[in-house]
């Protein structure tokens, strides 16, 4: 009898939870909406899409980011999610203004806040790095 076989009963909840993800996955599919960042009028104001450059003023170092969705997210080449947060705490933020950034401790630092200076807020579609 299968449904006393283990690898049966493995297969049908391993097939279950496959899916499950193939509908949520969809679901995201249905719900999601192309922005296009360089079609965003000018400002100097930080949303979905920036690309910010932006000073340390506690470490004296440059960076520069894009605010990108949850899937296209690669800190390694300066994309960072939205729901992150460095990007929190620069959403709405403008040129020049300076923001707080309030780090964990880590084996090297303790934690601390970090003040970044707004230097450049651009809307492109090209990879910050």
């Amino acid at each position: 009898d299968r449904s006393e076989n283990g690898d049966y009963q493995y297969g049908k909840r391993r097939l279950r939870e496959i899916d499950r993800r193939i509908r949520f996955l969809n679901k995201r599919i249905e719900s999601a909406e192309v922005i296009d960042p360089g079609t965003r009028p000018a400002t100097d104001q930080i949303f979905f899409g920036a690309t910010v450059l932006y000073e340390n003023l506690t470490e004296g170092t440059e960076h520069k980011i894009r605010i990108v969705g949850i899937d296209e997210a690669d800190a390694e080449h300066g994309d960072v999610s939205w729901i992150s947060p460095i990007a929190r705490v620069l959403l709405k933020s403008r040129e020049g203004d300076q923001v707080k950034l309030p780090t964990p401790a880590t084996i090297t630092h303790p934690a601390r806040v970090e003040t970044l200076e707004i230097i450049e807020v651009t809307y492109t579609n090209e990879q910050p790095y």
